[in-house]
């Protein structure tokens, strides 16, 4: 994305777009190829300086966001051991439980703030640094760990190769599990005890990069990539630069607005000045990730649209073409709503796979006999994930202590008007739907502001996007 700002609007143009998705190695394993991934970057920015200079425009910054948790490793040399382990392989199963063990959840939460999640970084790196593994150095699993110099969550990754300067980008770095989310610094405690559990990891302080807050500037372009991509020495910026950080940065809250951050995942929460780290808020699984300017996005991660596109894939491979998906939701919105509302926060929805036959599983354990209509399939769904944000929602206010009097829908989900009239149903509250591209214009307000085109706290960058963007409201039903 190209984001045009001029201090009171920001314009973003699409100038590159590419697949992504995790790829099972020879050994069955789900990884990310990061290098396709990096060869649709050099050619995204290419395109960007060339409708740059088509518009009369000089780029001024680069920011990276991407999801969380996931990381690659790299060598003496600065290579890649290996491409990045998906969070969704299953060779985190059961490390949570070993690792709560010796370190309980507990004395987690009151350090680092986070919901249990079986995928979170630390169990990842406990996965992979199993002690006495042949070839490896202290430990490593398949042995890739014992070969790593560094750790660098992946949008640190390809700032890294844009730059050459290894950083962690402290809203990113929360998810870790291993950041104290008081201080935003390593937590040297849970290091120490992480040590234990997997005496592999005793390196692992020293395998970590410095931290940077966003807006910082890491570096600028290397000369092989001002040659690959036609752009000169341009800075690369820090941004929040996990995806949902950027989001949240963009949605236009205002009041006590709850937000719905809906994509993949709907992260559904609230902002806050600082970390709810209660036994309450613990017990009810909610996380105290780090966001812009020194707030704290305390929130739930709640199974987002990835179940519907799931089903819509699977679909499309069984019919050999696309579904129409308009045509879909159209129909589901016809459908009855109420019927059944199913977990879709369950285990079971986590892995790629044949979507469709698990969701219909959990509605026939319900003893619910539905209609063998896709339409029907996609409602239960989608009048699932509307009940799931709403009870989070009115979780995140009553541990909070805060009355929620908006939900604002960002990102992709923003765009189905069905998901969004049924969360206004649910919580009873109004919604707010927009901007789409929240996570990008994020992104770009906070480089606008590093630069100086744009001046002011989180409250000004938001009343950029409510200059740039139409959004639309859908009403409470009492």
């Amino acid at each position: 994305m190209l984001g045009v700002v001029d201090g009171r609007r920001a314009e973003l143009v699409e100038c590159g777009r590419f697949p992504n998705g995790p790829v099972t190695d020879d050994r069955g394993a789900l990884r990310w190829d990061v290098q396709a991934l990096w060869r649709g970057i050099v050619d995204g920015l290419r395109s960007a300086g060339d409708v740059a200079r088509e518009r009369g425009v000089e780029i001024r910054g680069i920011g990276v966001d991407s999801w969380a948790v996931d990381y690659g490793l790299l060598d003496a040399a600065g290579e890649l051991v290996a491409d990045p382990h998906c969070y969704r392989d299953p060779r985190t199963d059961g490390v949570a439980d070993e690792v709560y063990r010796q370190i309980p959840f507990a004395d987690h939460y009151a350090v680092n703030g986070l919901q249990h999640l079986p995928f979170t970084t630390e169990f990842q790196l406990v996965a992979g640094a199993s002690t006495g593994s042949a070839g490896s150095a202290g430990g490593g699993g398949d042995g890739e760990w014992g070969k790593a110099e560094q750790l660098l969550l992946l949008p640190d990754l390809v700032t890294y190769w844009l730059t050459g300067r290894r950083v962690a980008e402290v809203t990113n770095a929360s998810t870790t599990g291993l950041l104290d989310a008081r201080s935003r610094t390593w937590s040297t405690e849970l290091l120490d005890r992480l040590a234990a559990v997997r005496p592999g990891l005793g390196a692992l302080r020293d395998r970590l990069p410095e931290l940077v807050e966003p807006g910082a500037v890491v570096g600028h372009l290397l000369p092989e990539v001002r040659e690959a991509t036609g752009l000169g020495e341009v800075p690369v910026l820090a941004v929040a630069s996990h995806d949902t950080a950027s989001a949240v940065a963009a949605a236009p809250l205002g009041g006590s607005a709850a937000y719905v951050s809906s994509g993949t995942w709907s992260l559904v929460g609230l902002e806050l000045p600082a970390p709810v780290l209660t036994e309450a808020s613990r017990a009810a699984n909610f996380t105290n990730e780090l966001g812009l300017d020194g707030t704290v996005r305390y929130l739930r991660n709640v199974m987002g649209l990835w179940v519907l596109d799931e089903c819509v894939r699977a679909w499309a491979a069984e019919d050999g073409a696309p579904v129409d998906l308009p045509g879909l939701l159209a129909a589901a919105a016809t459908e009855p709503g109420g019927r059944c509302l199913v977990d879709v926060d369950g285990d079971e929805f986590l892995a790629p796979g044949d979507m469709p036959r698990r969701v219909a599983e959990a509605v026939a354990r319900l003893g619910i006999e539905l209609p063998d209509r896709r339409s029907a399939l996609a409602r239960v769904i989608l009048d699932s994930l509307a009940a799931a944000s709403a009870r989070a929602i009115a979780e995140a206010s009553s541990l909070a202590g805060v009355v929620v009097d908006a939900v604002h829908v960002v990102g992709g989900g923003s765009q189905n008007e069905l998901l969004c009239r049924l969360t206004a149903e649910a919580a009873g509250l109004p919604v707010v739907a927009g901007p789409v591209e929240a996570t990008a214009l994020g992104n770009v307000l906070v480089q606008a502001r590093a630069v100086g085109v744009v001046s002011g706290g989180l409250t000004a960058l938001r009343d950029v996007v409510r200059a740039s963007v139409t959004l639309r409201r859908y009403a409470a039903v009492s």
